[in-house]
């Protein structure tokens, strides 16, 4: 992903030349013999052999993770990579700066990254961000720059070989001059090896990562060649390029047939220069058993954010694209093996958690209950639970989380909902299903039987609203969630006598405790504080409930 996509201008391929770009692959293509292990050659950890990612015991290592912006929101990054872990990831791409566009990532930090990865026993892939666009996008820097910042910070990961894959920049070309890919990246493997880094290294392609050129394609066996060590790994950015399966599975079976290691290192499932086919990217990698890594945990910007796969850094929160990348088909929660260096990957831990406790429901109302169950154990330690609905023999996860309790709302009104939920432990095994709960929704207020009034205080900059919500029905309503949307420019800072949560311009506004009930005939109030850059006005429409109301 290029950086332009936290929030910078943003650059988007010329599709005249990608179309002619997207060509079947050459049959001549050239496959790499394996020397990997040649007399003398150091592989203290990761190392590639005949066309294969191998850990430091010698075991597969297929990538199934996720790309973290830590050069952002370093402050965000330890719970990321626990709710990451969690979800079943055994690797994260983390996005680091070398100082030239953003702050610099130092050597302090890149090793407290390093640990906090192994504490989570994942498998860290350090990226320079950088380089992004080197070429069309300013300030962006090449290669040679990226290496000078790796052999600055080379005591932070020198000996950390069984767990950092060091990546040596983000999508290092655009659209134009990717023919100095392949000197560029050779030059960069060559400096690395004679500065004593025996990493596995991971080489992004040219043109914002997707390769349309086939400049990557083309040359990688005379970069893997270069490769004193035959140590190196290429990575592919799939986004508006691979927008059809036939598209996808030809880059990816152009590595794979000539035995030289591919991983898929950033996709989406959309985009601004056309929709990638990420079922086909996912169903692919399987089946070629290569590795992935989805574009990106959260904190995009820039008219991208829909690239979050979780809402606010919040795991009990997955977007669509979140869910459909944990929780669907080929994703990672059903193909994801832990690293063998952590006891994974078919060695060490195979015995699965103890069933976690039947789920108990409280604070049950028409759209929400909270549910909390007793604890799993397990051996080495239980790192996750998901929660599930029950449906006869079909199951769907509904959140995933490392304690012993969630919050559930968006449920249907007047309705019995089964739910359940399995533990999991760092080695990926999945203890069986609790036993099941029934909880039976209340009956939500009709459609038109409450009345909204919303009142406005406006300075400019910011504003006060207090809203009162009246029960207009002839039952009372137990538990209430008030939905509506801001005209737009309006982000709230505070609120009270209710819970108010934001995304985008949807405003969700739940009771507290005291403001629970709505007798019939009764109503309750609660107000916000709310920082404006537009023009500002009461918002269109109101539902309680998931029932309209009619404003006054």
């Amino acid at each position: 992903m290029r950086a332009t996509e936290l929030g910078a201008p943003h650059m988007i391929r010329t599709l005249a030349t990608a179309a002619g770009a997207l060509l079947a692959v050459a049959a001549a293509a050239t496959t790499v013999p394996d020397t990997a292990h040649a007399a003398g050659t150091p592989t203290p950890g990761f190392h590639v052999a005949d066309g294969r990612l191998l850990d430091a015991g010698g075991q597969d290592f297929v990538f199934r993770g996720v790309n973290l912006a830590h050069t952002w929101y370093p402050g965000r990054t330890d719970r990321a990579l626990a709710d990451l872990k969690a979800l079943g990831a055994n690797s994260a791409r983390v996005v680091l700066s070398t100082g030239d566009r953003w702050a610099k990532n130092d050597a302090a930090d890149i090793a407290d990254v390093v640990t906090r990865c192994k504490a989570n026993k994942l498998v860290c892939v350090l990226e320079a961000h950088d380089t992004t666009g080197y070429g069309e996008q300013s300030g962006a820097v090449s290669l040679g720059k990226a290496v000078d910042y790796w052999l600055e910070v080379a005591g932070a990961v020198k000996g950390q070989e069984k767990y950092v894959i060091i990546n040596l920049g983000n999508e290092p070309h655009g659209n134009t001059g990717h023919g100095a890919w392949t000197e560029d990246t050779k030059n960069a493997v060559t400096r690395l090896r004679a500065a004593g880094f025996h990493h596995t290294l991971m080489a992004d392609a040219p043109d914002w990562g997707q390769d349309w050129s086939h400049t990557m394609r083309d040359n990688a066996p005379a970069v893997l060649a270069a490769d004193p060590e035959r140590n190196t790994v290429f990575s592919v950015h799939m986004y508006g390029v691979y927008d059809t399966a036939a598209e996808v599975q030809s880059y990816l079976n152009s590595f794979v047939t000539r035995k030289i290691p591919l991983v898929v290192g950033e996709f989406g499932n959309d985009h601004s220069d056309g929709n990638p086919d990420e079922d086909a990217v996912m169903a692919t990698a399987r089946q070629l058993d290569l590795g992935y890594l989805g574009w990106s945990w959260s904190g995009n910007g820039g008219g991208v954010e829909y690239l979050d796969l979780a809402t606010d850094f919040d795991a009990s929160r997955l977007t669509p694209w979140g869910q459909r990348l944990f929780n669907g088909t080929d994703g990672i929660r059903q193909t994801s093996r832990e690293a063998g260096v952590y006891g994974g990957a078919g060695g060490g831990d195979t015995q699965a958690p103890t069933a976690p406790g039947t789920p108990t429901a409280s604070d049950v109302t028409a759209t929400g209950a909270r549910l909390t169950w007793a604890a799993a154990t397990d051996d080495t330690g239980v790192t996750g639970y998901d929660l599930v609905r029950v449906d006869g023999p079909a199951e769907t996860t509904v959140t995933t989380t490392t304690g012993t309790s969630a919050t559930l709302t968006g449920l249907t009104p007047a309705t019995a909902h089964t739910f359940a939920v399995y533990a999991r432990d760092a080695a990926g095994n999945r203890s069986p299903r609790s036993a099941s709960t029934t909880v039976t929704t209340p009956a939500g207020p009709s459609t038109g039987s409450c009345t909204v009034t919303y009142r406005l205080q406006d300075w400019g900059t910011g504003f006060n609203a207090d809203v009162t919500v009246r029960n207009t029905g002839t039952r009372p309503v137990q538990g209430w969630r008030l939905d509506f949307a801001f005209p737009g420019g309006q982000t709230v800072t505070s609120a009270w006598n209710a819970k108010v949560r934001q995304e985008g311009r949807q405003v969700h506004a739940t009771h507290e405790p005291w403001t629970e009930n709505i007798p019939a005939g009764g109503s309750v109030g609660f107000g916000l504080s709310a920082s404006s850059t537009g023009g500002n006005g009461v918002p269109a429409a109101f539902t309680l409930n998931g029932a309209a109301c009619t404003s006054s």
